[in-house]
């Protein structure tokens, strides 16, 4: 057993314009302040980050990861959430997505997407840079308009779908191979990579790849009503990174899973911040502890109902709560004694 490393913060929903939210410097300073050892960095905001110099100088990477030491915490992962989401864009969702992209490929789906590729391979290059060994990204989606079965899909829609996505990123996990990097797919609503049954049907797509992972993310699956600790048993091996966020699910006899295109708010499943929702994280840390994840615990605040900057402080006291520190020794080893092979066989009745 190892003992996690933590608390950490994703940086993505707390980047701003404002001080101490519009730099490098005063970004980790803040997150330090609130009790954070380590940040994971949002690879599309040039405020904190230039990605093309990152996977391009060592020295750049260096001075960024020094600025950070200097401030009392370190980088733990890159993430392309945002650009990963861009490897796969049905039509649908073509003018919802293009945002994310930057502006001379907006409107121009090829464009977009090829862009997206390179985003995600210059991340990956920059995380070899800084030493990281995992890097956190969305799968994109080609299936996701047709996740209910109505109209009837047609046959060999779904598996068309997982087909395109593994050409797409099977590349990409090759040059992470290269890099050394793990890529952890967030399992997200919205994402083709959902839940463990779509995981699994693009694991198999991309020849069970070393470096296809997830970024296990607990919230997720309480809106969804799938069994979180249970998913920790079976995809423990393939576990590399953990979002520690809280969620609630309070179906009511109006609304349930899908939420009646209601706000945040007013949704029967929301995030919460850490503490004040369902999930149980001490069985998740304990789980997590036992099965040797030696990786970062990253808050990623989400809340429909808290300022985040009370959520951020509130969420790095949580986590150094549940993070355990194992211990080197059995608890019963005072009532061990020595014993030598003849004393075992002895023991057994079978010298």
């Amino acid at each position: 057993m190892r003992t996690m490393k933590g608390p950490a913060l994703f940086l993505a929903q707390f980047a701003g314009d404002e001080e101490p939210f519009n730099s490098w410097s005063s970004i980790t300073k803040w997150a330090n302040s609130c009790g954070y050892k380590g940040v994971q960095v949002p690879s599309w905001d040039s405020r904190l980050i230039d990605l093309e110099r990152a996977a391009s100088s060592k020295d750049y990477c260096d001075e960024i990861a020094g600025i950070a030491a200097e401030n009392g915490v370190e980088i733990t992962e890159l993430s392309t959430h945002l650009q990963g989401q861009l490897v796969a864009v049905n039509p649908a969702y073509d003018i919802s997505f293009d945002a994310f992209a930057a502006p001379e490929v907006q409107g121009n789906p090829a464009a977009r997407q090829a862009w997206a590729v390179e985003q995600v391979k210059l991340a990956l290059k920059a995380s070899q840079n800084f030493g990281i060994n995992a890097h956190a990204t969305f799968s994109g989606a080609l299936a996701w308009p047709y996740i209910y079965p109505w109209p009837q899909r047609p046959a060999g829609l779904v598996e068309t779908a997982f087909d395109e996505l593994a050409n797409r990123w099977r590349p990409i996990l090759d040059y992470a191979d290269e890099c050394g990097v793990d890529v952890c797919y967030e399992i997200h609503p919205g994402e083709d990579l959902h839940d463990g049954v779509t995981f699994e049907m693009f694991l198999e797509r991309v020849n069970n790849h070393a470096r296809c992972n997830m970024l296990y993310d607990p919230s997720h699956y309480v809106l969804q009503c799938l069994d979180y600790l249970a998913n920790l048993d079976i995809y423990a091996e393939r576990i590399k990174m953990f979002h520690v966020k809280d969620a609630e699910f309070n179906s009511t006899g109006k609304q349930g899973v899908y939420g009646g295109y209601q706000s945040w708010v007013n949704r029967a499943g929301r995030f919460r911040s850490l503490g004040d929702g369902q999930v149980d994280f001490k069985a998740i840390f304990a789980k997590l502890t036992a099965m040797g994840f030696d990786g970062w615990a990253v808050v990623e605040w989400e809340c429909a109902l808290k300022h985040p900057e009370d959520g951020a402080r509130e969420g790095a006291e949580f986590v150094k709560d549940h993070i355990i520190r194992v211990c080197e020794t059995a608890f019963d080893d005072f009532a061990g004694g020595d014993s030598d092979k003849s004393a075992i066989e002895t023991m057994l009745g079978i010298n």
